[in-house]
């Protein structure tokens, strides 16, 4: 039972951690990173998710697959554009503006303090 609690504890943690990177990486980037409008391409073959085109504040173009399915609501519109927010240091990271996926990480932080607790709570029945 202890190992149980220990586990589930464990992961909760590991859970709460993963939600609140994805908070702050999405806070930092949309607050400090570089705006650009970003060309949007068809999937490759074999990924659901199409590809952003976008040019740096220093002349490179960037080419990566967005951070949103096309299974949203809104899908992004192919062979248009849209503005996206990117780190300048690693333009690879990006947040579409409008579309911050902030939902999913607070699904993680509060899903995985819960599992905290209730391994904190199995723990302390098993001893």
């Amino acid at each position: 039972m202890v190992v149980l609690a220990a586990l589930t504890a464990l992961g909760g943690l590991l859970a709460l951690l993963a939600g609140a990177y994805g908070l702050r990486q999405t806070r930092r980037i949309s607050a400090a990173g570089q705006v650009a409008e970003a060309l949007v391409k068809p999937p490759q073959p074999g990924l659901d998710r199409p590809l952003l085109q976008f040019e740096t504040a220093d002349g490179r173009v960037v080419e990566v697959v967005s951070p949103v399915p096309r299974s949203r609501r809104r899908p992004l519109p192919e062979g248009g554009h849209i503005r996206l927010a990117y780190d300048a240091d690693d333009p690879r990271e990006t947040v579409l503006l409008g579309s911050e996926r902030g939902g999913a990480d607070w699904v993680f932080v509060v899903a995985g303090g819960a599992l905290t607790v209730l391994g904190l709570v199995l723990g302390l029945l098993a001893l």
